[in-house]
């Protein structure tokens, strides 16, 4: 063996020593049988190695989806080197679908599918295969993978996620403009062949749009397409698979697509002009009419703005844009006369608000109209000169004075003849009086200023021919002072002179006020109405004056008190003057000027309570008297008070059950064994028609005989009640009602009867007249009743 030899069996040696036992060999029955090359070499133990050598391997088998045939589809065959076809080994399949999908000949090794395939379902399937010798089940070779993958065949046409499409696209857009994309999806296999190649077409909606056959995005075809005039369309679009072949499967979906609105018409006024009305009666802000423009185009598009821009009656009137309609509102602005001015002309202009600029060319987006406003004429009210009259009159003046007049004028052209009224309820005291034709005020009472200063009338003023046609005038009448009151003394004053006074010595200062209520203010002057040889006034000259003494000394035991005329004087024209009398009295002082008593009479009274305060102690003992007395009187007229009150009480306590008595048989209201049997009542029972004061405790009575008459118990017993303190003034035994012996029918109660009514025979009550009718018919009527 040469050196190269022994080189190139080492180089094998090295790169594949572990290759020792053969492989599978996968291939289809039309492939040929695969070829095998062995070649020996020695392994590092010195035995000789094998290594098998394949021209071909499959790792992987192609089947077609959708098998249409009857029989099982053919899949492969797998083949091993080690099989004889003696039938000594068994071949093995496992993995997806293995034994249900796929089966596999143990034998032959032929695989086979057992029904349709999907590949949209799944697109490949892993399966493992072994060969193994059927006596040992061992395995003869490795297990190895493969991979069965579907081929596809078009048969999914392209679906659209939306089986209908909302889009919009503005008007007037240029060709081209995007409107929506739709995507088709088709669920074949796109990395083989054209099955999922989708291209998009138009069926319907030609020639206003197209579709890019490749993205699907659908463009606008025309221009200036106008909302105006259509608005909505409906386009169909087509996706074809297969590249838009012949036999290609294809899908289609609705595109709704609307055209949006822009600005591209201005608004229009329908007439040049417009002819209103409105009554020369209107007031300020009152709505005469409305104007309005068209504008074909919608919402913001569509918004018109209103102004005035010309006329000779644009400072007589306003207009407003009501949004919600789109609509100009003229509105009065100044006070129309139709006496002035019958007819206003104005020129009215509606313009858009939002303005395309890409749409100036069809501009201007504006439009004017004429409007002609006819002021109409109407019955006005009569219309006074002022808004308001003031008059100033002095109070003195005589009644029946004109205080002033009002003037108003019927504003109509008829000029109808105005009557003048007071209102009366802004004169309740009926002062003032106005003339009805020419409208001068006067007085009618006299006027006080110190009474009231203003007064405030409201004066009317109607049309003689039209009563219903009034205006009001405010008047107001301020009252001027005159100077007719008297100064007086400001307040009252209680002054006193001390005993011990010297001469010069202040025992009072006045003052004084007037009502009057003069220009320059108040200036009083103070002095005596005669000399005084006791007291003089000393004049302040600041409207008030010092009470000063003249002599010596004064004794309230000759004196007690003095009384002073001041005469009081103003400075107004005419000068008014009164006098005021200052009681003085004379009173005893401490060394400090400070009075301890004024009067004779204080020396006698004992020092202690005032007179005041005795008179009130004497009423406040009468009035405790008074209370006891009555409280008293009202203790001992107390009376019992019944548990039971009713209108109907008749000192019967069955009455007070309100029902009727059972006779024998009722045991509630008295014992009527009582009657019966007077010696079973052994104690006293307490009354139950009473509030008990004091329990007593209940005297035991002789039980009377028992031959003992019903009278002659009731009369005991009545005698014992009226001994008894508490028993009440009534007897509710006089409920028995015992009869005596004088009735002529003697006795129909049944208290005294021994018989029952079987016993008795009642037909004499038909003897004794009408009166008795009723109880022959009761009592007669029994035997009959009982017969039948």
């Amino acid at each position: 063996m040469t050196i190269y030899q022994v080189i190139l069996l080492f180089l094998l040696w090295v790169c594949l020593p572990n290759f020792s036992s053969t492989e599978m060999l996968f291939r289809r029955t039309s492939e040929p049988q695969t070829k095998v090359v062995r070649a020996r070499t020695a392994g590092r133990d010195g035995k000789v190695l094998h290594r098998q050598k394949r021209g071909w391997m499959w790792n992987q088998f192609f089947l077609l989806e959708e098998y249409t045939g009857s029989d099982y589809q053919y899949v492969g065959k797998l083949h091993s080197d080690q099989d004889k076809g003696d039938g000594s080994l068994k071949y093995i399949l496992s993995g997806d679908g293995a034994g249900t999908l796929f089966i596999i000949d143990e034998k032959t090794g032929d695989i086979h599918a057992t029904r349709r395939i999907d590949r949209e379902e799944k697109a490949f399937y892993t399966l493992r295969a072994q060969a193994i010798n059927r006596r040992t089940l061992r395995p003869v070779e490795p297990e190895s993978e493969f991979v069965i993958k579907i081929h596809d065949i078009n048969d999914n046409e392209p679906t659209f996620p939306e089986e209908i499409y909302t889009a919009s696209v503005p008007e007037m857009s240029v060709v081209g403009t995007s409107v929506v994309q739709v995507t088709a999806t088709d669920a074949d296999d796109p990395s083989y062949g054209n099955s999922a190649r989708v291209i998009y077409s138009i069926l319907q909606g030609q020639p206003y749009f197209s579709v890019e056959p490749e993205t699907g995005i659908i463009r606008t075809a025309l221009p200036n397409m106008n909302r105006e005039n259509r608005e909505q369309y409906q386009v169909v679009i087509q996706a074809k698979d297969m590249g838009g072949q012949m036999g290609g499967l294809s899908g289609t979906t609705t595109v709704n697509i609307t055209l949006t609105d822009v600005n591209d018409n201005p608004p229009r006024f329908s007439q040049n002009t417009i002819h209103l009305r409105v009554p020369e009666s209107s007031p300020v802000g009152t709505a005469i009419g409305s104007v309005k423009a068209t504008d074909a185009d919608t919402g913001k598009n569509a918004e018109i703005e209103y102004r005035i821009i010309d006329g000779d009656g644009t400072d007589m009137f306003d207009i407003l844009t009501q949004k919600d309609t789109q609509e100009g509102i003229l509105t009065v602005r100044k006070p129309l006369d139709y006496e002035s001015r019958r007819l206003y002309t104005l020129k009215v202009e509606a313009e858009n608000t939002h303005v395309d600029p890409r749409f100036y060319y069809l501009g201007p987006f504006k439009d004017t109209t004429i409007v002609k406003i006819s002021v109409e004429d109407v019955d006005e009210p009569p219309v006074f000169s002022r808004s308001s009259y003031l008059f100033e009159v002095h109070e003195d003046i005589e009644v029946g004075t004109i205080i002033g007049t009002v003037m108003a004028r019927d504003p109509d052209s008829a000029s109808s003849p105005i009557r003048f009224t007071l209102d009366r309820h802004t004169d309740l005291d009926r002062i003032f009086n106005i003339h009805s034709g020419n409208g001068s005020i006067y007085t009618s009472k006299p006027l006080d200023r110190e009474i009231s200063q203003w007064h405030n009338l409201s004066v009317i003023a109607a049309e003689i021919n039209n009563p219903k046609e009034t205006t009001r005038v405010a008047v107001f009448v301020r009252i001027l002072d005159v100077n007719d009151n008297a100064p007086q003394f400001a307040v009252f004053y209680d002054t006193f002179v001390c005993e011990n006074a010297r001469p010069g010595q202040l025992i009072q200062t006045i003052s004084a006020v007037d009502k009057d209520d003069p220009v320059g203010g108040q200036k009083f002057f103070f002095s005596l109405a005669a000399v005084n040889p006791n007291f003089t006034v000393q004049d302040n000259e600041d409207n008030t004056a010092r009470i000063l003494t003249r002599k010596n000394g004064f004794s309230r035991h000759e004196i007690s008190s003095y009384l002073l005329p001041v005469v009081i004087s103003d400075n107004d024209y005419p000068i008014q003057s009164s006098t005021g009398t200052l009681t003085i009295r004379v009173c005893a002082c401490d060394s400090q000027g400070n009075m301890q008593s004024c009067s004779a009479e204080a020396l006698l009274l004992p020092a202690g309570l005032s007179t005041g305060a005795l008179i009130a102690i004497l009423l406040c003992i009468i009035i405790l008297l008074v209370i006891v007395v009555l409280f008293a009187a009202l203790k001992r007229q107390r009376k019992k008070e019944p548990l039971i009150l009713s209108k109907e009480d008749i000192r019967d306590n069955i009455v007070s059950y309100n029902d009727e008595g059972g006779g024998e048989e009722d045991t509630q209201a008295f014992d009527i064994g009582t009657l019966r049997n007077p010696a079973v009542i052994e104690d006293k029972k307490l009354r139950r028609d009473i509030i008990p004061e004091t329990l007593f405790i209940p005297r035991r009575t002789p039980s009377a005989p028992d031959n003992t008459d019903v009278r002659d118990f009731i009369n005991e017993r009545l005698k014992e009640h009226d001994i008894d303190p508490t028993a009440p003034p009534y007897d509710s035994l006089a409920t028995y009602a015992y009869e005596g012996n004088d009735s002529v029918a003697e006795s129909l109660s049944s208290l005294e009867s021994g018989t029952t009514d079987g016993d008795q025979n009642y037909d004499y009550l038909r003897e004794w007249g009408p009166r008795f009718n009723k109880l022959a018919e009761m009592y007669g009527g029994g035997e009959s009743d009982k017969d039948s």
